[in-house]
């Protein structure tokens, strides 16, 4: 089993950058696949982006890509998310999500693909 805990969520302005991360526990982290979702107010959770086992495949939705940036070391346990030029559109609870895969650069992009869930850490974005 694999236990995840997001941290670094906070209040910011549009266009600053906040980190946030996400540390693992449990089982071995490199046989794991992390992505990140959100989820803002009346909203499905969405994919923001993944970064495969190999600590460099990444994969990032549209809304985010060129903005957030995805950073793993499997050696410290631990994923983090940058996100730049931050938008209100950006504020949610963020979830950090893994699941135990075979392949060193698959990352899966539905969030029922993933097993093991951190409780989340909101971000929001004033304008």
């Amino acid at each position: 089993q694999l236990q995840l805990q997001e941290s670094g969520g906070q209040l910011a302005q549009a266009g600053d950058s906040l980190k946030v991360s996400c540390t693992a526990s449990g089982s071995p982290f490199s046989d794991y696949v992390v992505g990140w979702f959100r989820q803002s107010s009346g909203n499905e959770r969405e994919f923001v982006g993944g970064i495969a086992r190999d600590e460099v495949t990444t994969n990032y939705t549209d809304a985010v890509r060129g903005r957030f940036t995805i950073a793993r070391d499997n050696a410290k346990n631990l994923v983090e998310l940058y996100m730049n030029s931050l938008k209100a559109e950006d504020t949610a609870v963020y979830y950090c999500a893994g699941k135990r895969v075979a392949s060193p650069s698959w990352i899966p992009r539905r969030d029922w693909m993933y097993v093991y869930w951190g409780q989340g850490t909101q971000v929001t974005i004033s304008s």
